[in-house]
């Protein structure tokens, strides 16, 4: 049995789906499960899903076909389109809706014999400059894309924030304005089409970006997309381990790899089954905290593959067996990016396989 394990509370993705249909009603809403769902299993948290949104979102063709084969049967957009070595026939096979991004997949598109047909979405570069169709090409792209006989219609239109996060920058109203402009240039051709611009950050910061779908991304799972938590969400991972040695631990002793940490006092240490191996981040600072038996304790010496150490105090009561939680609800993981430096979604994303995910209601 694992030890290292990521419990998700199912009940805490359906209240922040409800959160979101909420907070911008009579849209479409895309549960964006890319990245295993952002570390929280992709399979179990569509198929918990797949009656209450309007569509998930993957980034490859591999994370789609995943859920096709688990049963899921909503529509499912491929946020990245397709690769140069894709079999397009996949998005046949499979019913996949592609982003296009570039004038290459227009062409292959044009190889799909007649009449296949599949939904497409158009990314239009609005200061991203990631992905996507420069404005002044866009309306020519565009047009070529609709032209495609095994092209859906209507086309639907997509772009991303690059700066959702930042409240006081001028970037966000620019890109709004600039996918607005865009979408009036075709407007003809885009009577019952879907518009998305909006992501977690744009959903909950910026409401005129709504359009008439949302794409909800890390904070379905309860994570602020800022730098604050989100109270309104109920973060719905806990990753915890448990002490598996309690040792007591000398002045001036040092301990772990490298011997970067040395007691300024006798205390006690504990020993927790968690480590790179498992997707904790090995170069994280010292003294950031984990929480034992109700109280925040600080990790002490390099985190290894396998083990972290903890200073527990000289009078601690903790013994082998009891429950570490490295973020959780008792210690959001905004707390724990704040004081590492790395994000929450990398946090999230980089939990390996060997910290192994269990579900409750």
């Amino acid at each position: 049995m694992s030890i290292a394990v990521v419990e998700v509370n199912r009940k805490s993705i359906l209240h922040n789906i409800d959160f979101f249909k909420q907070k911008s009603p009579n849209r479409t809403l895309m549960a964006v499960v890319k990245a295993n769902a952002y570390g929280h299993g992709m399979e179990e948290v569509a198929q918990l899903l797949d009656d209450k949104v309007d569509c998930f979102g993957v980034a490859r063709i591999s994370e789609a076909v995943a859920l096709r084969q688990v049963g899921i049967r909503s529509p499912i957009v491929l946020l990245e389109g397709f690769f140069p070595h894709d079999d397009i026939n996949d998005l046949l096979d499979f019913n996949l809706q592609p982003v296009i991004h570039s004038s290459w997949q227009i062409d292959d598109l044009n190889t799909i014999p007649f009449p296949n047909e599949i939904t497409v979405w158009f990314k239009i570069d609005t200061g991203m400059h990631r992905l996507g169709f420069n404005f002044d090409e866009a309306i020519g792209e565009f047009n070529r894309l609709a032209s495609c006989k095994a092209v859906r219609q209507p086309i639907n239109i997509i772009s991303h924030f690059s700066s959702a996060d930042d409240f006081d920058s001028s970037q966000t109203k620019t890109q709004m304005a600039r996918f607005d402009e865009f979408a009036c240039l075709v407007d003809s051709n885009l009577i019952g089409c879907q518009q998305s611009i909006a992501a977690s950050g744009g959903i909950l910061a910026w409401p005129d970006s709504h359009h008439n779908m949302i794409r909800v991304g890390i904070a379905l799972y309860g994570v602020s997309p800022f730098d604050e938590e989100v109270t309104d969400l109920q973060p719905a991972m806990t990753l915890k381990s448990e002490l598996i040695a309690v040792r007591k631990h000398k002045k001036g002793q040092a301990v772990g790899y490298g011997q970067t940490w040395t007691s300024e006092r006798d205390t006690i240490l504990g020993v927790v089954a968690m480590g790179y191996g498992d997707g904790y981040p090995r170069d994280i600072p010292e003294n950031t905290p984990v929480y034992i038996n109700g109280r925040l304790v600080p990790i002490v010496g390099r985190v290894s593959m396998d083990m972290i150490v903890v200073d527990l105090g000289q009078h601690c009561q903790d013994k082998p067996g009891d429950e570490v939680i490295f973020w959780g609800k008792q210690l959001p993981v905004e707390q724990i990016s704040k004081h590492t430096g790395i994000s929450a979604y990398e946090l999230l994303t980089r939990l390996t396989s060997r910290a192994k995910i269990r579900y409750k209601d």
